[in-house]
């Protein structure tokens, strides 16, 4: 659908300022959101800043990206903004590389883990998003190791599923229940192990489900039930109540 245009942003921007109470979130996904380039990210925040109801609101802001156009421009951008950074990155280079390739069909884990570390060095916060997938649903032990001795301690992991309206477990990329469910039970051993040491990584699904045995409501919409207080919004300005029904 392109990029938004100024008008659309702008337009968004007010009813979400005008509908947010106490605070508002932008999250800025894709595709790969940074294509729309970094002057419509400058123009955006610029105009939240200035607008009247910024000033009774607490303004956040996300972008999740394969980290492949980042560079110091970005970084000044996303430091004063103080903007939380997912960078996409599946595992170690040959793991990484299986799946995600530029458009001359080149790996991209160096280009990736370049931007990581441009990040770290920024002060720009920044978490791991892993998509789970066939080529790496075997090697979850390896996965966590990989990231937490990189220094990668707040990670993410989701299922990769197949598209709707085909038959499911036929691509190589493809998941089954039953080894998504290993995949978890080993990637606990890991992460628990750490937890038991003192030297806890956080697991955005491993903490939402403590908080439920907790008797807390979890965060993630998936295990709450119901949809969260959010809406994704596409270029053209139309509007649904998740990203999964777009």
């Amino acid at each position: 659908r392109g990029v938004m245009t100024a008008e659309t942003a702008r337009l968004l921007i007010d009813r979400a300022l005008a509908f947010a109470d106490g605070q508002c979130l932008f999250a800025f996904q894709g595709g790969e959101p940074t294509l729309a380039g970094l002057p419509f990210f400058r123009d955006f925040s610029a105009y939240v800043r200035e607008h009247p109801a910024a000033g009774r609101l607490r303004v956040h802001y996300a972008l999740q990206t394969n980290g492949l156009t980042l560079d110091e421009a970005w970084m000044d951008w996303l430091r004063r903004e103080r903007v939380l950074v997912g960078v996409s990155l599946d595992g170690p280079k040959d793991l990484h590389d299986s799946q995600r390739l530029d458009a001359q069909g080149k790996g991209t884990f160096q280009r990736v883990t370049a931007a990581i570390r441009l990040l770290e060095r920024s002060g720009v916060d920044y978490n791991i998003l892993t998509v789970v997938h066939g080529g790496n649903v075997r090697r979850a032990q390896r996965l966590y190791r990989f990231f937490t001795e990189s220094g990668f301690r707040y990670q993410q992991y989701i299922e990769c599923l197949d598209p709707l309206g085909c038959e499911p477990g036929r691509q190589s990329w493809s998941l089954t229940p039953e080894r998504y469910a290993a995949f978890l039970c080993q990637l606990f051993d890991a992460w628990y192990q750490d937890v038991a040491a003192g030297r806890p990584a956080h697991n955005r699904y491993f903490e939402n489900l403590l908080m439920m045995l907790l008797g807390q409501e979890p965060e993630s919409c998936n295990l709450r039930g119901v949809c969260g207080e959010q809406w994704v919004v596409e270029a053209d300005g139309s509007v649904y109540p998740c990203d999964f029904y777009v």
